[in-house]
């Protein structure tokens, strides 16, 4: 686990950008048991996570259409939350960073850590802008 002094900056620019930070089970179910889509951002402390991953996801964000719902989960830190999250992931298998799409609690679209890396944020941006036009 990560020290909170080390991820709250990571985690804040989720939260500034209108995400809600979930930090049990309990409440990544509520947040995928709310109606339309939600995206749940697998926050990281690593260097993709920071220089594509999270500014891409926010980039996202200026879509013509966007996601209902924003969350995240920190791996590495919020160990239950992000579990839970990854549970819903299935069958696509635990990576950080990832960015998925719920679309009325059902996995829609997926960027796995692999899809990020060598990427630009503008290309993730891209990415989920697409699929924020076929789902939301």
């Amino acid at each position: 686990m990560y020290p909170e002094e080390l991820v709250k900056p990571m985690r804040d620019e989720l939260i500034n950008a209108g995400f809600e930070a979930l930090y049990t089970a309990e409440d990544v179910d509520n947040a995928l048991a709310k109606e339309g889509t939600t995206l749940v951002m697998v926050n990281s402390v690593c260097g993709c996570a920071a220089g594509t991953a999270r500014p891409g996801a926010i980039a996202s964000l200026g879509a013509d259409k966007r996601p209902t719902n924003l969350t995240t989960v920190f791996a590495g830190v919020e160990k239950e939350s992000t579990q839970k999250a990854r549970e819903h992931m299935i069958p696509f298998p635990p990576s950080s960073p990832a960015i998925a799409l719920f679309k009325d609690g059902n996995l829609v679209h997926m960027l796995e850590r692999h899809h990020i890396e060598g990427r630009s944020a503008q290309m993730i941006a891209q990415n989920l802008a697409q699929a924020y036009d076929e789902f939301c």
